[in-house]
């Protein structure tokens, strides 16, 4: 529906026991007696003001790519007194066009110990210059387009230490790494690490291009006692013991994804072990479940839908999970709801329940939301925060499609109505443009307008074209930008490539620009007919 003005009259007239509704409809520039503005009126309704608040900040830019990350390879043990991270990062880059004689790192609040040239496994020390945040470092040469060149830095992150703390509503925290009761004090707890890189703070655990336009394959080298599990991205391809009685696990994520989707976990935990096999390709993945030991017994029954989902979203799409296993740990004192790290997204531990817990709820919205960014956010990642809707949205979206399939529509219209609420709870004082440039803080940008009013709009943009069309042009929109980062505008050029319609007008209208429509209703009965006119107001 295009966003004119519109004013619907319904009459409702009773005859014997039967009620016949009848509709009727006039466009902008059509006047009826019942639509009539008096000048009195128009002018009252000149003075009012509205009753929320447009926020906009400065123009934020989407971030050049100057310098393209490649490859990280980490190495990484812990001091859990001090909860400091010592590590060794080993970086290929490369100018991403123009020539380069230095590089700029993001690296928050760490000691940095060494920086050098890796040549021929040689080290040749580089000179470089740290202002807590960033790391600049002068090359030994000027590197052109496609010559890649590794830097070795050696380096002690210290996230307790930093002075730089922010957060949301949506993510209370962003130091990056957390040490969860790591002297063993508190009995209630057990003893973890785990990280959150979204929105910028995987660089308070390692060197690294900390953009979402940034893509980067990756290896960690985790070292830690031979009594904890570790989680990271992609495969665990060894395992090995060292002489001081710890033990190295070697964890390599082959495809490329954002600096921010990688990830540690660090714990004594139970691992449930699933699989899943692709109904398109055939092909089997490992499917697991990291609990803490005393839910291992409930793990099934919390995460046991991530199998069907996998296949669903995969046939829906037309596009197979992309990647090469699917994990889902819970952990303690998360700062957020749930995280899509690549390959490995982790929850609070609100998911640690038992069976009767859960017969008062389930968490397949979360689950299906963390699952289906794989696809939306993932393997294609907004090329900006300002773009923060080409990965919420869709993933608000998935919880919709996954209980349309599950439960059956009206339980999926349920839970569409509840978005609705929380969309329109927030726009009684914000609202703002889906897609936008201008805020304040980067962090603004996870509100109910990117998940809740984005879903929404994904929901009539479905009904707009029709089921084969929406999701031929998913498919389209994922295949032709896997593996890299995009804007608002590729998601659209995607639907029109597909259905050969002009969507500018939509597009422009509901992403681009603030509000809903908003309704006058009025009723009149004369005994006989019940006449109720809505009336667009804007």
């Amino acid at each position: 529906m295009k966003f004119n003005l519109l004013i619907i009259k319904v009459i409702v007239t009773t005859l014997c026991c039967s009620t016949i509704i009848a509709c009727k409809s006039t466009k902008s520039g059509k006047t009826s007696k019942e639509n009539l503005v008096t000048p009195d009126q128009k002018s009252a309704n000149e003075k009012k003001k509205p009753a929320f608040v447009v926020e906009k900040g400065p123009y934020q830019a989407t971030k050049s790519k100057i310098t393209d990350l490649v490859h990280t390879k980490l190495e990484v043990s812990f001091d859990w007194k001090k909860q400091y991270l010592f590590g060794e990062a080993e970086l290929t880059l490369v100018p991403y066009f123009y020539p380069q004689n230095s590089v700029i790192l993001d690296a928050k609040g760490m000691d940095i110990l060494e920086v050098a040239l890796i040549e021929e496994n040689k080290k040749s020390p580089l000179q470089f210059t740290y202002d807590s945040l960033q790391l600049n470092v002068s090359l030994n040469k000027t590197y052109v387009k496609a010559e890649k060149y590794n830097l070795y830095i050696k380096y002690i992150s210290k996230p307790n230490e930093l002075d730089i703390q922010s957060g949301s509503q949506a993510i209370s925290d962003d130091k990056g790494l957390y040490f969860i009761n790591p002297l063993g004090e508190d009995s209630t707890k057990p003893v973890q690490i785990w990280t959150q890189g979204e929105t910028e703070a995987s660089s308070c655990w390692f060197p690294t291009i900390d953009q979402p336009n940034e893509k980067m394959t990756q290896e960690i080298s985790i070292r830690v006692d031979k009594k904890f599990v570790t989680l990271s991205n992609g495969l665990l391809e060894a395992s090995s013991e060292n002489a001081d009685g710890t033990r190295t696990d070697y964890w390599v994520m082959d495809k490329p994804h954002a600096p921010y989707l990688a990830m540690m976990a660090i714990g004594e935990f139970s691992v449930i072990k699933d699989q899943w096999k692709s109904p398109i390709s055939g092909k089997e993945i490992e499917v697991n479940y990291l609990v803490e030991p005393k839910y291992a017994p409930y793990a099934k029954a919390v995460f046991g839908h991530t199998p069907e989902m996998l296949s669903f979203f995969s046939e829906k799409l037309g596009y197979e999970y992309p990647w090469d296993k699917y994990s889902q740990i819970v952990v303690r004192d998360y700062v957020s709801g749930a995280m899509e790290n690549t390959s490995a997204s982790l929850f609070m531990d609100n998911l640690n329940t038992t069976d009767r817990e859960l017969l008062d709820k389930n968490w397949d919205y979360i689950i299906a939301h963390e699952l289906f960014h794989h696809w939306f956010g993932d393997l294609v990642t907004a090329e900006s925060w300002g773009n923060l809707a080409l990965n919420e949205s869709f993933a608000n979206y998935s919880e919709y499609l996954w209980f349309e399939h599950k439960f059956g529509r009206d339980y999926a219209d349920n839970h569409r109505q509840e978005e609705i609420e929380g969309y329109l709870n927030e726009a009684s004082h914000k609202q703002v443009p889906i897609v936008r440039k201008n805020f304040v803080h980067r962090m603004d940008m996870f509100d109910s307008h990117s998940y809740n009013k984005g879903g929404l709009v994904l929901h009539m943009l479905r009904y707009e074209l029709g089921d084969d069309a929406f999701f031929a042009s998913l498919k389209h929109y994922l295949k032709k930008n896997e593996f890299t980062d995009a804007e608002l505008d590729e998601l659209r050029l995607a639907f029109e490539d597909v259905t050969g319609l002009d969507l500018d007008w939509f597009f422009d209208q509901w992403f681009l620009n603030p509000g809903h429509p908003n309704l006058k209703i009025t009723h009149e009965y004369n005994g006989k007919e019940l006449i109720v006119t809505i009336e667009q107001t804007q």
